[in-house]
């Protein structure tokens, strides 16, 4: 588990893919784990909000090996050489959890919508991706709520009534200093991962709804929907 808390800004050191496997190495760069304790081979870490093994370390790099599931998930395979990562350490027993519960598994990528600039008061918008399946990560993405976007532990500020799929996150100056998100341009991919208390929530409702409806459409989960069900004020 992380907290979306991000210890450091890396920078992808090497790519190359064997058997369909891509193996990433990373300088982590000014990296210093709150612990104290140095890197070692198979911790987890978070790159980019992804979870991933050491696997390898060699003149202070970190080697991962991420598989083509991973690839195909996350944003992981279009990074190049040079590019800025987000580092973050699983948590251990006892320490803050300052942000929230972050698994690491990322659900979708999403794109950049609108950038964070001064103009509109460093608001990041982003757009989640197309449904796939029966649910769509709007459904997760509940105003006030909590969600992961690039292993960043934010809060949603606003979703756009006529598009469930857009919604605007709120950078604080200390998080524009510690993360690459005020770099992000219009269109740039980046890993979602939803709240899981939240995925909980509007799946346990939405079984709730289907089974009062008894076989008929499926109804939609709202945040009125939320409120009836009690699990929103």
């Amino acid at each position: 588990m992380f907290t979306g808390l991000i210890q450091a800004t890396g920078a992808v050191a090497e790519t190359y893919t064997q058997g369909g496997t891509l193996r990433l190495v990373i300088d982590p760069q000014g990296y210093a784990p709150a612990s104290g304790r140095p890197v070692q081979t198979g911790d987890s870490i978070a790159i980019d909000g992804t979870c991933l093994t050491v696997v390898s370390l060699d003149q202070g790099r970190w080697a991962f090996d991420a598989v083509p599931e991973t690839l195909d998930r996350t944003t992981l395979g279009h990074l190049a050489p040079g590019d800025p990562v987000h580092l973050e350490p699983a948590l251990a027993a006892g320490e803050p959890l300052g942000g929230h519960l972050v698994q690491g598994h990322v659900d979708g990528v999403g794109h950049v919508a609108q950038p964070a600039t001064e103009a509109n008061h460093w608001r990041l918008g982003i757009e989640a991706p197309p449904p796939q399946g029966a649910n769509h990560l709007a459904d997760y993405l509940l105003p006030k709520g909590s969600v992961t976007v690039a292993g960043v532990s934010l809060t949603i500020a606003s979703k756009d009534p006529d598009n469930p799929a857009r919604f605007d996150i709120a950078l604080i100056p200390e998080t524009l200093t510690r993360t690459k998100l005020g770099g992000l341009q219009p269109g740039d991919p980046v890993n979602l991962e939803v709240d899981l208390f939240a995925k909980a929530v509007v799946d346990t409702t939405q079984r709730y709804l289907e089974a009062q409806s008894h076989g008929s459409a499926k109804p939609e989960v709202t945040a009125q929907t939320l409120r009836d069900a009690g699990f929103l004020s």
